[in-house]
């Protein structure tokens, strides 16, 4: 079970999220899952997550996740991986800077009947932020040494 709940994410975060596939997304994820790190102003709910990914590439093209390591244990997949994109659109209010980004997350994915009931994430905010040129500071990729 714990290699078809890692499959279900390396899936989501290597196929379906980079190609905006709503329909194959909304597939992944159960009707009573809880997002706690929703997008601003989008609800924590299936429709807040389908935002999300909307959200982030509208703003990002060519996204690609590096993923580092996958954990699991019972129900519940970790994914540490690396956002590589070009910041190409519009995107927390930001125009676009055609810069290429990688910024670090932490996904804590829970499931239930195989769908995504459950989602925590830790990003790096600031370094995104720094990277776009938003926070002032040092600039350039958040993860030395990645490609």
């Amino acid at each position: 079970m714990a290699d078809d709940l890692k499959a279900i994410a390396r899936r989501a975060l290597e196929e379906i999220l980079p190609k905006g596939d709503v329909d194959g997304f909304r597939a992944l994820i159960h009707p009573d899952c809880v997002n706690h790190d929703p997008p601003p102003g989008a609800p924590p709910g299936p429709d807040g997550m389908i935002q999300a990914m909307r959200w982030l590439k509208g703003g990002f093209s060519e996204p690609r996740f590096e993923i580092h390591q996958l954990i699991s244990e019972g129900d519940t997949v970790v994914i540490d991986c690396t956002l590589h994109a070009r910041h190409t659109g519009q995107f927390i209010g930001v125009a676009p800077t055609n810069q290429t980004i990688a910024t670090r997350q932490v996904h804590i994915v829970r499931f239930q009947d195989g769908k995504i009931i459950e989602h925590t994430a830790v990003r790096d905010d600031l370094g995104l932020g720094r990277q776009l040129g938003v926070i002032p500071g040092r600039g350039g990729r958040a993860v030395p040494g990645s490609a």
